[in-house]
């Protein structure tokens, strides 16, 4: 039985969810996620789960947050001058934003705070500071 080894393109169901047991993500009602393993496509630690697996075979893993998406880091947290928001935009708390650096990279970003001259943008990953449970299908290996 052929399982599943690093170099691999596999194809994997799978649902997502915190140690509460709430949804984050999940494969349901989609194709399954194609990705190479051991490529940095995915976390380590879902990466690392699929080692060894065979086609068919499910199965349950914790990830802790050092293999996840790491912890919050408090640099990711950026003051953006309300002046510099369109002037048609009232930027408030949980809104999502897209930002650019200046090698035009985009990244996402969340307004945490709303002061009298400032904004707190926070570009952690939504999931930083989290460890996150994983039930894995392997549906196929290439």
């Amino acid at each position: 039985m052929q399982q599943v080894k690093s170099g691999d393109t596999v194809r994997v169901h799978y649902h997502g969810k915190l140690t509460d047991g709430s949804t984050f993500d999940s494969s349901d009602g989609r194709d399954p996620l194609e990705f190479k393993v051991g490529s940095g496509q995915v976390i380590k630690g879902f990466d690392d789960a699929l080692v060894n697996m065979a086609i068919g075979e499910k199965k349950t893993v914790n990830i802790p947050v050092d293999q996840a998406y790491g912890h919050r880091n408090d640099d990711m947290m950026m003051e953006y001058p309300k002046s510099e928001f369109p002037a048609d935009m009232a930027p408030e708390a949980g809104m999502e934003l897209q930002m650019s650096d200046n090698q035009g990279h985009i990244f996402p970003v969340v307004i945490a705070e709303v002061k009298d001259e400032v904004v707190i943008l926070d570009a952690n990953h939504p999931l930083a500071g989290q460890d996150l449970v994983f039930e894995i299908e392997l549906v196929s290996i290439a």
